[in-house]
């Protein structure tokens, strides 16, 4: 008589008995990359359209996951969606959810692609949109800055070297200073962002696919 496997869990197929919850927990990763639920989603989103644009889903099979997709991103943004420390991570969550809601259709999303390049994809998505709301501040502040330098283009005050007062300067210079600084950062920023602006969908696993895909 054979053991009943466990088939809850990802790796449960390959056991006999469930996996320990100490483990589980610590090889989890839900807790904290659910925060790039939004980036899965729109990743998940290009690589259907792709798959269907080479022939490896039909148009009905994408429609299904698109829609599937905006369900599962209305329930996280609701706050309704139920993260489970079973399924690991954020992907395999979304992708059983999506599954429960079309079908085996849901399980086609991965082909071509693996949880490897799927989480270097979402990190460049997460960071690249990070990168957006800090520039734009960081753009609004050296507006402000500059303001303020030419409001203080006549206000005298003492310039530092050593800590000790040295020579007179004008405050609006020294805030410009600043604004140089900022322009520095604004501009290591912006080459991280092009940077980031490339997909690593299509690696896989490790060394790509040999599905026709289209990177």
């Amino acid at each position: 008589m054979s053991k009943q496997t466990d088939t809850n869990t990802l790796w449960g197929g390959r056991f006999a008995e469930p996996t320990d919850q100490f483990v589980q927990r610590f090889t989890a990763s839900v807790q904290f990359d659910q925060r790039m639920a939004q980036e899965d989603i729109q990743g998940s989103r290009a690589h259907a359209d792709m798959l269907c644009a080479v022939g490896v889903l039909t148009a009905e099979e994408r429609e299904q996951i698109q829609t599937g997709l905006d369900q599962v991103e209305a329930e996280i943004a609701r706050g309704d969606f139920s993260w489970s420390i079973e399924r690991e991570d954020v992907h395999m969550n979304i992708e059983a959810r999506l599954t429960e809601l079309i079908g085996n259709t849901g399980k086609k999303l991965h082909t071509g692609r693996s949880r490897n390049d799927q989480v270097a994809t979402d990190i460049r998505l997460h960071l690249s949109a990070a990168i957006d709301l800090i520039a734009a501040e960081l753009t609004r502040l050296q507006r402000g800055t500059i303001e303020l330098a030419a409001d203080q283009c006549n206000t005298i005050m003492p310039g530092f070297t050593h800590l000790q007062t040295a020579q007179p300067v004008v405050f609006g210079h020294h805030l410009l200073a600043w604004n140089e600084m900022l322009e520095r950062d604004y501009g290591r920023l912006m080459d991280c962002r092009a940077r980031l602006n490339q997909s690593p969908l299509g690696a896989a696993a490790l060394a790509g696919t040999t599905y026709p895909i289209n990177r």
